[in-house]
């Protein structure tokens, strides 16, 4: 990705002290010249790119193109094994979570849930803070049921075919 351009961000770690099944710290870094070649190779399970993209790459050139995403990585103890990124609505002041993508190998570590709850407690403790949302398709059952566990609840609102939840 030649010509990566590292952007700022109000953090260089995001750490809560959430661990994956093993123990290990699940953190969020920001993507640099470093682990952005690790970030853009993770993928999901073949089954799962109807919700996620063949590569995380995908979200790293939106978020870099765009100034309304910010891509993290996301590591298990210093092991990038995803992706994640957050936004804010500038109209109602909320905070949003998307493009969360853990590579197939480290699925099912609970990598993916301390990494939701890692930025979301980031992002509701940050003072603008109105909500913290995020949206999944409606027919993704592991991801309504991963953030339903995780204190998020449907608001009734539909965006882009996708339904949108709210931590509570």
């Amino acid at each position: 990705m030649a010509g990566y351009r590292e952007r700022a961000y109000p953090a260089r770690m995001i750490d809560h002290g959430h661990t994956d099944k093993t123990g290990r710290p699940v953190t969020l870094r920001a993507v640099d010249a470093d682990n952005w070649r690790a970030v853009a190779d993770s993928a999901p399970h073949d089954d799962q790119r109807d919700w996620v993209p063949a590569l995380a790459a995908r979200y790293l050139v939106l978020s870099s193109r765009e100034d309304t995403w910010h891509s993290l990585a996301v590591l298990a103890g210093d092991q990038v094994t995803g992706h994640i990124m957050w936004g804010r609505d500038e109209e109602d002041g909320s905070y949003w979570i998307g493009g969360i993508l853990i590579d197939a190998a480290h699925q099912g570590t609970g990598i993916g849930g301390a990494a939701v709850r890692t930025l979301a407690a980031w992002l509701s403790a940050r003072e603008d803070s109105t909500a913290v949302r995020l949206s999944y398709a409606p027919e993704n059952e592991a991801a309504a049921h991963l953030y339903t566990a995780l204190g998020f609840r449907l608001t009734g609102v539909e965006e882009d075919g996708e339904v949108v939840a709210e931590l509570r």
